[in-house]
């Protein structure tokens, strides 16, 4: 037997009685029945046809790659044929060259098209490994006759029409003269191809405008252009043709009249070689980009069956004229009269075939094969009256393009491929896994999704239900540009013609893809690879024990004050705040504690886990000071949060406790002036957000600014309470400026201008018991029905005494934090002021129980935040701060610079220099960002060694900090008193000065336009909050956009890891929202690649994920082409990855916004890269045959 199977091939035939024959074959190397080797099933009655030319194949080869070798290894897996592939030099790592049984290099040293177009190559291959013929695909080589007459002559049989029919339909000139011939209605076009401009002007200047070139000798819209007018023509033609030339190695082109607003409908034949020639019906492929088509169906919506046997009746027709063997499609276009025009014969098999295979239930691919053996169409059972359309089937083509950069092919690796299944779906893949390296060299397919179901829409809502469980991650995709065209409207009705995606736009207006998992892996990588992305102040490592966060009761919290605010309005709610017995207190811990002792890092994800045991056990307090100040700013900058979204998620948790935030009056939360309609907006976006109490204040108590601010929270609805930032002493006789007439004197204007509350914010600490029993008892007298509040800071440690003092001479709320969040520059001690107010007429009511309960929370929680605690530096408070008078968080910021400036000894030097700065400029109140400016001009002394007296006489010649220099511009409003003189006019010298209130000379914003912008450039919806975020820090914002899209919502993540990434072997949660949470290991850390990366290895819900990181240490001693900086105007960088093709500019040229720059090629398709604006061009940083990757920078213009 061993003898039989090495020599020969033995066919037994057995007839049964149902007249069928079952043929067994042993083979070469074996044999097995069907879905082995191979059983045929013939019908009888056509036997007689068997004899004539059929000659069985036993090996295929695929003169293609990608998705169609796939396909077509499949069918000869199917039907017992051995399979060999080809592939580039660059194609080592596809899918298809493991598909197949054998797999051989071609078209070594050869571009990456040029390989796949080599003739000898291929040819070489398919002899010396013995192989029976070849299937050509589509594409490449499929339609090159030359081809074909070469398989023929190596004795190779190719798997597709003669050499002579692919040479006649191949020449779409030829084409249409055979369908003149056959009485088909053609399109007016070129008798010939062309080959210069001259023959496509003349052509023009005969037909008029539009028309479209086309390659003469390939399709699937590479080479096809419209040109509308003259304009257009030449450069049209230069690209169509490149174009052309690149994917088929012929840029011939011929010419048409366009048709507007056309069907296109093909008709799919299928012919042998005895002369029978069927349709398998058509076709609707008018949904297209740029002639390339995006979405098939099969059958067309709504056609009329007289015109579809009348499209049907002339493809065979013309098939059958030509002597038309194996599969081809007939296309057509038809216009809005129903009338048709023949367009050209694609003589292989089409990209979309398969939905003609799921209405038709015929393998075309299994048919090509069997008639290129020698089989007639009878024998396959294939007759006309056979054929029945079976419900509706739509493809959608997935590709690695994105909708939002204009479909710009994208590439990379494929970090994550899921695809989406189930009853109906059938998917025809390229290399779509994990861990695919997808390059510019080829087409962008990735995957065919094919829905088949009863009817056009039952189909199209499994398709889009298969699209929606795909999760690609790495690249972008058309995915949800996909989703939209299966949703719309227009196109379930199945009315749509090949203007449908150039008149929906809103097609292109995608949702972006979440993506969340992949980007924070991409993060925690990123973390592990190169260490913390937010600024570490101190080398100290965050604790690795999470807080224990404290039982609460089920239910909801009990109600607190902020029920009597939303039921009875803000002026109720004074008066309400007024009659309380007992002392109130506002929990700073959210805000200024964190602010002051931790350098207002503390994350959205430790306050959340503590706010619903605020809201049920500390329901007592008047409110939280949560928002607002410097941590609006800081989420962003160095949290890689939303402020907004912050405040929504708190305002969630504890409904029951009013919110107060820090309003910077007319500089709203922002260091510098804004539009007065800027800040009015801000304001009603914060209370629509759940904001309550806006505690309005000025760095100079500026009472214009302030006023705006009061305006501003009133008219949004909230409490307004109106801040007199404190300095001085007023029990010093010594101290005339701030006395306390002048405190009153401010008190009374803004009670007049109609504040709910009035507070006094004594940022430093500086009010002493005694102070306070003056202040707030005079301030008592002469409002006695206006609640009072009073803020400071322990920074020289009385402020529990202080605070107390203020309470017993009548102010209704104080402020205090929680324990292990006071003292120092922080708020007094919450537990102390509880404790020592117990039993007395002071009760706050809270239980202390509470109160221990939550300080070991933040006990615990504020050793995460251990690389920014201030007692990294500083371990106590300092009375000399009576002296210098430094606000408590900028007490906290100047230790930890002067430590980080290598000033850590000189800091008494730098308190010192501080209070001789802001005597130099008159004695300011000090808050932000007044203190800023003290503690720049005091640092600037320190560094250059200079004096009070040495500032004030070499004034005019010393380059002071910016922030001094607008601040005597009056750029924050004018101090009380006055500004200095004349070290004012020294430092200023001939630089403008602004008289009055700074904002009141600036134009109204315009939030609709900053929306439309802010669209535009992050590509993603954009809401109310994000335009406020935009107005008050514009560069801020991006950057925050710019990390999110990156890196994705890194709140997620608990703050060890947030700082610090995971360890190896490490497994941790992270909860992306309820009921979503991601599990995950950290697996290994990769070595530094050429590319310098590493590859970073996860294990997340029980599935393999790696990332590659950028090794930000070794890229710096590697070299790499410099990148094109979005903030930089005149970089311009590669819109994406490709070759470049042509250089139109030379440095030092003049050029105007518009024109071209260079030409792009990538996946076979050319971009020309334009000028955004006017210049000159400074340098050009590429050359021709350069491969670029995204955003390479191209050139610079100045």
């Amino acid at each position: 037997m061993k003898t039989l199977t090495s020599l020969f091939t033995i066919e037994i035939t057995l007839l049964c009685a149902s007249t069928k024959m079952f043929q067994l074959r042993i083979v070469k190397g074996g044999f097995s029945f069907l879905g082995v080797r191979r059983i045929v099933v013939l019908n009888a009655a056509h036997q007689s046809t068997q004899h004539k030319d059929y000659k069985p194949i036993k090996k295929v080869m695929v003169a293609n790659r990608g998705e169609i070798a796939t396909r077509v290894f499949r069918a000869c897996t199917e039907l017992g044929i051995r399979t060999v592939a080809v592939y580039s030099e660059q194609d080592t790592g596809q899918m298809h060259r493991q598909k197949a049984d054998e797999a051989y290099l071609i078209g070594k040293g050869l571009p990456p098209v040029q390989a796949y177009l080599h003739i000898p190559d291929i040819i070489k291959v398919a002899k010396e490994n013995e192989v029976d013929a070849i299937h050509p695909g589509y594409g490449f080589l499929s339609e090159r006759a030359d081809f074909a007459q070469a398989c023929v002559d190596a004795g190779v049989r190719f798997i597709g029409p003669s050499p002579e029919v692919v040479r006649r339909m191949g020449d779409k000139v030829e084409a249409r003269t055979i369908a003149i011939d056959a009485g088909v209605p053609v399109v007016p076009g070129t008798a010939a191809p062309i080959t210069s401009l001259a023959e496509a002007q003349e052509f023009a200047n005969s037909y008029g405008y539009p028309i479209i070139f086309k390659a003469a000798y390939g399709g699937g819209g590479r080479g096809m252009r419209v040109v509308r007018n003259y304009e257009e023509l030449e450069e049209n033609y230069q690209r169509a043709f490149s174009e052309a030339l690149s994917a088929f190695g012929n840029g011939a082109l011929f010419i048409e009249r366009f048709i507007e607003r056309p069907r296109h409908i093909e008709v799919q034949i299928l012919g042998d070689k005895y002369g029978n020639v069927i349709h398998l019906y058509e076709r609707d492929c008018s949904i297209q980009r740029r002639h390339q088509k995006v979405v098939e169906i099969a059958p067309a919506a709504h056609l009329d069956q007289h015109l579809r046997d009348r499209l049907t009746a002339d493809a065979v027709k013309l098939a059958k004229r030509v002597g038309y063997e194996n599969a081809g499609t007939v296309e057509f276009l038809v216009d809005k009269h129903d009338k048709y025009f023949f367009i050209e014969v694609n003589s292989r098999l089409q990209v979309e075939h398969t939905v003609t295979e799921e209405i038709t239930d015929v393998d075309l691919v299994h048919a090509q094969i069997h008639v290129t053996e020698g089989k007639s169409l009878p024998d396959l059972g294939l007759k006309q009256e056979n054929i029945r359309i079976n419900g509706s089937a739509i493809q959608c083509r997935v590709t690695t393009e994105d909708p939002a950069r204009g479909f710009q092919p994208d590439t990379g690796r494929i970090e994550v491929f899921r695809s989406g299944e189930g009853m109906g779906i059938r998917l025809d893949t390229a290399s779509a896994f994990q861990g695919a390296l997808i390059s510019p060299h080829y087409d962008s397919l990735l995957v065919k999704v094919i829905a088949h179901g009863k009817d056009h829409p039952t189909a199209a809502s499994k398709l889009n239900r298969a699209l929606a469980e795909f999760r690609i991650r790495g690249v972008k995709t058309n995915i949800p540009f996909l989703q939209n065209v299966l949703s719309n409207d227009q196109f379930l009705y199945g009315t749509v013609d090949t203007q449908f995606i150039d008149e929906n736009p809103d097609l292109i207006l995608t949702r972006p893809v979440q993506n969340r998992a992949q980007k924070l892996l991409h993060y925690l990588g990123h973390t592990m690879v190169n260490g913390p992305i937010t600024p570490i102040p101190v080398n100290v490592k965050p604790s690795t024990v999470d807080p224990v966060i404290p039982q609460i009761p089920l239910g909801e919290p009990p109600a607190g004050f902020r029920e009597i605010l939303l039921r009875e309005g803000p002026e109720r709610f004074a008066k309400a705040i007024r009659n309380h017995k007992g002392l109130l207190l506002m929990d700073t811990t959210f805000r200024d504690a964190h602010q002051s002792l931790l350098a207002t890092r503390v994350r959205t994800h430790d306050l959340k886990n503590i706010s619903p045991f605020v809201a049920h056990r500390l329901s007592r307090l008047f409110s939280i000071e949560n928002w607002g100040g410097a941590t609006f700013d800081v989420a962003m900058r160095f949290l890689y949060e939303c402020p907004w979204k912050r405040l929504q998620e708190m305002r969630d948790l504890i409904p029951n406790i009013p919110f107060q935030m820090l309003l910077r009056g007319a500089n709203a939360v922002g260091y510098t002036n804004y539009p007065d309609n800027a800040v009015h907006k801000f304001c009603e976006v914060a209370k629509e957000n759940g904001m309550d109490i806006f505690r309005v204040f000025d760095s100079l108590n500026y009472l214009p600014n302030m006023i705006l601010g009061m305006e501003a929270a009133g008219n949004a609805g909230g409490v307004v309470e109106a801040s007199i930032s404190y300095t001085g002493d007023v029990c010093d006789p010594t101290r005339t400026k701030y006395s306390l007439d002048y405190y009153l004197q401010l008190a009374d204007e803004l009670v007049k201008a109609g504040t709910h509350i009035l507070s006094i914010k004594d940022m430093a600490g500086l009010l002493k018991p005694k102070s306070a029993r003056l202040l707030i008892g005079a301030l008592r007298d002469r409002f006695p029905d206006l609640p009072l509040h009073v803020h400071t800071h322990d920074t020289a440690g009385a402020g529990v005494a202080s605070m107390l003092a203020a309470a017993e001479a009548g102010a209704d709320v104080v402020d205090v934090a929680a324990d292990s969040m006071s003292g120092m520059t922080s708020q007094p001690s919450m537990g102390a002021i509880v404790a020592c107010a117990k039993g007395t007429e002071l009760d706050t009511g809270i239980e202390l129980q509470n109160v221990y309960d939550y300080n070991e929370y933040w006990e615990m929680t504020r050793q995460l935040y251990a690389p920014f605690d201030c007692t990294a530096t500083m371990k106590s408070g300092n009375a000399d701060v009576y002296e210098n008078e430094i606000p408590g968080g900028q007490y906290t910021n100047l230790h930890f610079q002067a430590h980080s400036m290598g000033l850590g000894n000189k800091f008494k030097a730098v308190k010192k220099a501080y209070t001789e700065a802001n005597k130099l400029l008159g004695d300011l109140i000090k808050v932000t960002p007044s203190s800023k400016i003290v503690g720049d001009l005091a640092q600037f002394m320190v560094q250059n060694n200079l004096t009070r007296e040495d500032v004030e006489q070499d004034a005019d010649e010393l380059s002071f900090p910016q922030s001094l220099v607008e601040f005597l511009q009056g750029y924050i409003g004018i101090p009380h008193g006055g500004f200095p003189e004349p070290f004012r006019s020294k430092v200023l010298k001939d630089l403008p000065r602004i008289e009055g209130r700074p904002g009141s000379s600036l134009s109204p914003l315009d939030f609709d336009e900053l929306e439309r912008e802010l669209r535009t450039k992050h590509m993603e919806e954009i809401t109310p909050e994000d335009v406020m975020s935009a107005a008050m820090y514009p560069k801020v914002f991006d950057e925050f956009k710019d990390f999110t899209a990156q890196f994705g919502p890194v709140e997620c993540l608990n703050t060890r890891l947030f700082l610090e990434g995971p360890k190896i072997a490490e497994v941790f949660q992270v909860e992306l929202e309820r009921g979503k949470t991601l599990h995950i290991k950290a697996l290994a850390l990769g070595d530094l690649n050429v590319a310098g990366q590493r590859e970073v290895f996860f294990e997340m819900n029980g599935q393999l994920r790696s990332v590659l990181v950028k090794d930000t240490q070794a890229m710096k001693e590697m070299h790499f082409h410099p990148k094109a900086l979005k903030d930089v105007k005149g970089q311009i960088g590669a819109p994406m990855p490709g070759k470049v093709l042509d250089i139109k500019v030379k440095e030092g040229s003049r050029i105007e916004k518009g024109k071209q720059l260079c030409v792009l090629s990538a996946m076979k398709m050319e971009t020309v890269v334009n000028s955004p604006m006017s210049g000159t061009v400074k340098k050009i940083y590429v050359t021709r045959d350069m491969h670029l990757e995204g955003d390479d920078l191209i050139l610079e213009i100045e």
